[in-house]
């Protein structure tokens, strides 16, 4: 099977679209209530009303997906997307309210809507269902801050703010900021199913974290938090952060460790006896999807794992060492090939630059992949946006760094100030996507042939 480098490009493209396709939020609501007739009749048929709540990138099309389902049985809803990400999904039914806030950083708009969240769930009584839709954004675009004195004053919104920020840019992991943030919320870990209590909850989660863990999704809002306050601020020393957060927030964090608060509610508390968690779409189904286009072009591929983390840069060295490997035709596997990882890394912040963690992959890779050929590396933010940008990814390949040098490009210099966006960009090998309202984590497919 003869490939070349545009070949392999427009094999990667057919295996992307066949990845998100895989993992499209609608689709995955339909699939679950079409193979749980009993969950689907049981909410149809409730005495009371159905209320629709929820937040995420993928919450326009979920939304609009359950608005067919269950359409005039919807007495009300909320739901909180990113942006942009509205798409053309509006849900049919115009009970359901559908707003726009920022992420990664909460805003105004966000706040407002979690209040309006609230409120609707301060209302139901035993007789009523909430569907709650839970993907990836969910924790910074369902934001409510937690209530309760403290020296300096209550939690607000700039606290979250401020604490988001610090988090991102000192590199920690999502399940280290999501500790945290459930514990300056009152809505996250487990709150919001406290606050729905006694109806009925179901809860229909699209997961973006690696090895889907109920209570790190979205930052748990309708599952038992297992996490404590002690937890969370164990994290804000060991990343040295206790004179860099907020005051409020610190202050808030030491009086739950003297027990001054109380914590989130725990595995057992009986406000989740009638709150289910089904996972309806993740990474792997994505990852998995990707694995058979691959095949069906003709590559010998397999799925490598799902669990990929760490720090960008360096995973992206060891990809390039992987794709070396295929390269040189001495393993087991025949090219042409493919490994398929998926998984989330980080970037600790050194420069002032613009990129994601999938552009800084794809360029420390390219770094170590100077001079192979045949070989495609593709890093993919798989909600279409990498970071505080408008790509999903970046291609990196052998000839990537010679042909930023005819530009007069050093690589290593844009490494170094993490501007990778500005790097990729002037060789046109940015992914974009657009906004594709789904949100499974990242997917790296390694190519050789």
């Amino acid at each position: 099977m003869n490939i070349n480098a545009a070949d392999s490009r427009q094999i990667a493209w057919r295996v992307i679209h066949a990845a998100l396709k895989a993992v499209d939020p609608a689709l995955a609501v339909k699939n679950y209530f079409d193979t749980h007739p009993q969950i689907t009749t049981q909410i149809a048929t409730t005495p009371g009303r159905i209320i629709v709540v929820g937040g995420g990138k993928a919450g326009a099309p979920m939304a609009a997906a359950v608005s067919e389902i269950f359409g005039n049985k919807i007495a009300a809803g909320q739901v909180i997307v990113k942006y942009g990400h509205t798409g053309h999904s509006t849900p049919s039914s115009s009970k359901i309210k559908i707003t726009e806030a920022a992420h990664p950083v909460p805003d105004q708009a966000g706040f407002i809507a979690a209040q309006e969240i609230a409120h609707l769930l301060s209302q139901t009584n035993q007789n009523d269902t909430v569907l709650c839709l839970i993907s990836g954004g969910c924790s910074a675009l369902l934001t409510l801050p937690a209530e309760g004195p403290l020296p300096a004053g209550s939690l607000n919104l700039a606290d979250l703010q401020a604490t988001n920020e610090t988090l991102l840019a000192a590199g920690s992991t999502i399940n280290q900021v999501n500790t945290i943030r459930k514990h300056l919320s009152a809505i996250k870990g487990g709150q919001l199913a406290q606050m729905a209590a006694p109806a009925n909850v179901h809860t229909l989660i699209l997961s973006d974290v690696v090895g889907d863990p109920l209570d790190v999704i979205g930052s748990g809002p309708t599952v038992p938090d297992p996490t404590t306050f002690a937890d969370a601020r164990s994290i804000v020393e060991q990343y040295g952060l206790q004179d860099t957060l907020p005051k409020r927030a610190t202050q808030r964090l030491q009086a739950g460790v003297a027990g001054n608060l109380p914590d989130t509610p725990k595995p057992g508390n009986p406000v989740f006896e009638r709150v289910t968690n089904p996972v309806i779409g993740s990474n792997r189904l994505a990852a998995q999807a990707a694995v058979k286009s691959a095949q069906a072009a003709g590559f010998e591929a397999y799925l490598l794992t799902t669990f990929i983390e760490g720090e960008a840069r360096e995973v992206g060295r060891v990809m390039a060492g992987l794709a070396k490997e295929l390269a040189c035709g001495e393993g087991q596997i025949r090219r042409p090939a493919c490994l398929v990882a998926g998984g989330e890394t980080t970037v600790t912040l050194r420069g002032d630059g613009k990129g994601g963690r999938n552009q800084e992959m794809a360029l420390s890779a390219a770094i170590a992949l100077k001079g192979w050929s045949n070989i495609l590396i593709v890093c993919l933010g798989t909600d279409g946006t990498d970071g505080p940008t408008d790509a999903a990814g970046a291609f990196a390949d052998g000839t990537t760094i010679r042909r930023a040098e005819a530009l007069g490009l050093d690589a290593v210099k844009f490494l170094n100030r993490n501007d990778a966006y500005n790097f990729f960009t002037a060789l046109n090998d940015l992914i974009i996507t657009g906004p594709t309202n789904t949100n499974v984590n990242d997917l790296t497919l390694i190519m050789a042939w």
